[in-house]
């Protein structure tokens, strides 16, 4: 399988060697030992690799986690880390015992020990930020962005109007082509094989149903939890509403909770947060559901091929879906928290903005219109920022028109292609 670059390489060479541990984050297939792997190969620097998918390094990592640290050297890659958790305080111990030694000038400077891979995180997370606060580098990765299928330059996207007139966009996409590249989703391994759309995402829920749920989790009543994570496909860019989902499952609002949970630390789905702040006491604090590849929620949806989807009444939902995954790895791949940076808006009164993007203390409203020509009223709700407690930058919807159209001097049409 050929390689395709990667916008988080940079990122990743420039913590290299900063960090004594780096964990890189992100559901199953998305290519986290392979971008490690290319990294090595890039910096001609020998990095060993053990995997706890492996029964008998795991068994041994969860029975005698020092010797297991002991007997493969580092610097080294350990892949499903989570699997074995008891590795966190032996590493912590090593990595106290390396500061030590630069301390004492025993040795010269920080080199990166292990590359933690996950596809859960559950409470490790937690423990590790803990545990080796300053000393690990933390960075999520998604499937492939659209700039990384197109080989194109990637930036941050903030949707300041200057700088996105200055942006180098992707290929225009007419409906039916962007449709097809939603249908197909992001996974790298179906842009470098000619693998079956159909039979990729059924092959990759068994594995998630096999790894990661019923060995990890014990979920008693598998046949039910199938039935939730596609009930939330149906959902995806919808509000997640606990008691609705549990009633059309026949589950409690408990279960129905822990499920969600699940399917984030797996990063299955993203959350995206309500925007909260002193000035906006009438918000709604339910999180939305966004399912991190457009493909997977669409095999579960339900929806065979891109034709069907494009004009069923799904369209627009996995249409936003698409379009806010776009941006959230425009902020991943960069080494950016979009947790601190991405929010929508929706309050008692029926006022909602679909996204919210806070960077550098200035606010943009974004409406994601599946449209060549949404009408001005997309905009009517930006005015709600300015009762905001942070500066007010310009509004875009974020639409299928072929260019950046002014609605007035303050909001825009601006094509997708720019993310």
């Amino acid at each position: 399988m050929k390689y395709i670059s990667r916008t988080m390489e940079k990122k990743l060479i420039s913590m290299i060697d900063n960090y004594q541990v780096i964990m890189i984050t992100g559901p199953r297939q998305v290519g986290k030992s392979t971008l490690l792997n290319f990294i090595a190969r890039k910096m001609d620097k020998k990095i060993n690799r053990v995997t706890l998918d492996d029964l008998i390094l795991r068994n041994q990592a969860q029975e005698d986690p020092e010797l297991f640290l002991r007997t493969h050297e580092t610097p080294l890659i350990i892949d499903e880390f989570q699997r074995a958790p008891k590795l966190l305080s032996y590493i912590k111990m090593i990595v106290d015992n390396d500061n030590e030694k630069i301390t004492f000038g025993e040795k010269a400077k920080v080199e990166t020990l292990y590359f933690l891979t996950g596809s859960q995180i559950f409470e490790t997370m937690e423990s590790i930020s803990e545990s080796l606060a300053g000393r690990v580098g933390i960075l999520d990765l998604y499937g492939l962005s659209e700039r990384e299928i197109e080989k194109k330059e990637s930036k941050l996207f903030i949707p300041n109007i200057d700088d996105l007139k200055k942006r180098e966009r992707t290929e225009y996409k007419s409906t039916i082509d962007l449709y097809k590249k939603i249908y197909k989703g992001s996974y790298p391994e179906l842009y470098t094989t000619n693998k079956d759309i159909e039979q990729y995402y059924s092959d990759y829920f068994r594995t998630f149903i096999e790894k990661d749920i019923r060995k990890s989790l014990n979920i008693k009543n598998e046949n039910k939890f199938i039935k939730f994570v596609s009930s939330l496909a149906a959902r995806t860019g919808q509000e997640f509403i606990a008691t609705t989902i549990a009633s059309e499952v026949e589950i409690d609002d408990k279960t129905a909770n822990s499920w969600l949970s699940i399917l984030k630390s797996t990063g299955i789905i993203y959350l995206l947060q309500p925007y909260m702040n002193n000035s906006v006491g009438r918000a709604i604090k339910r999180e939305k559901i966004y399912f991190t590849d457009t493909g997977l929620a669409c095999y579960l949806a339900g929806y065979v091929d891109p034709v069907t989807l494009e004009k069923s009444a799904y369209s627009g939902a996995i249409f936003e879906t698409y379009v806010v995954n776009e941006i959230i790895k425009s902020f991943t791949n960069h080494g950016k928290d979009a947790r601190k940076h991405l929010y929508y808006y929706r309050d008692n009164n029926q006022k909602e903005i679909d996204l919210l993007i806070n960077y550098n203390n200035i606010i943009y409203p974004i409406e994601i219109k599946k449209s060549a020509s949404p009408r001005k009223d997309a905009i009517k709700n930006f005015d709600v920022v300015n009762n905001f407690e942070t500066k007010k930058g310009n509004g875009i919807v974020l639409c299928m028109t072929k260019d950046i159209i002014a609605y007035d001097d303050d909001n825009y049409m601006v094509p997708i292609e720019y993310i």
